[in-house]
């Protein structure tokens, strides 16, 4: 089985990579696991067209049908998600956005191999893990939307830098033994 981890965020190298790291390492115990940044392609904002509506096939052709390859040889899906002012980093919801060919709220759409499962980790600077729950139920709204069924997710607060990941280590991993 593959597993498909993403850094959710632009950030290469801070707290969401350091806990995609982790997460890469434990599911390559059981998986063969590949992890991506939102940031390692390049692609356009949706332009709300609609034109996927009636095709199943989006208008721009760039770096997204990368991510959407990785997505369809995945039988695991995990974002990893920091808050942005209370959301997801506003390059992962373009991303989401861009998949509205896949939405199955029009027909036709395009999809996705079924008998996909999706996690979340989300985590934040400050202790509300209200934000948390919020960025969670972004993630699983989009993984409804291309019917992948949502397994479970993390959240976790008070994680600014990379090195508040390393005390939250045993927390991640155990979330890990469940996928």
């Amino acid at each position: 089985m593959n597993a498909l981890i993403i850094n959710c965020s632009p950030v290469r190298n801070g707290a969401t990579a350091e806990i995609v790291r982790i997460v890469t390492e434990e599911l390559s115990k059981k998986y063969t696991a590949k992890s991506i940044c939102i940031d390692d392609h390049s692609f356009g904002f949706c332009k709300g067209c609609r034109s996927c509506h009636a095709t199943a096939r989006c208008v721009q052709n760039d770096d997204h049908s990368f991510f959407m390859d990785d997505f369809e040889n995945a039988d695991i899906i995990v974002s990893v998600a920091p808050s942005y002012w209370a959301d997801v980093p506003a390059q992962f919801k373009a991303f989401i956005d861009r998949c509205t060919p896949w939405c199955n709220t029009h027909e036709p759409h395009a999809k996705l191999r079924s008998g996909k499962k999706g996690y979340t980790i989300a985590l934040r600077t400050g202790p509300n893990m209200k934000e948390c729950e919020k960025i969670i139920g972004t993630i699983e709204h989009f993984y409804g939307h291309m019917e992948i069924e949502c397994c479970g997710g993390l959240g976790l607060c008070s994680v600014e830098y990379k090195e508040a990941v390393e005390p939250r280590k045993a927390e991640i991993t155990s979330f890990c033994d469940t996928i």
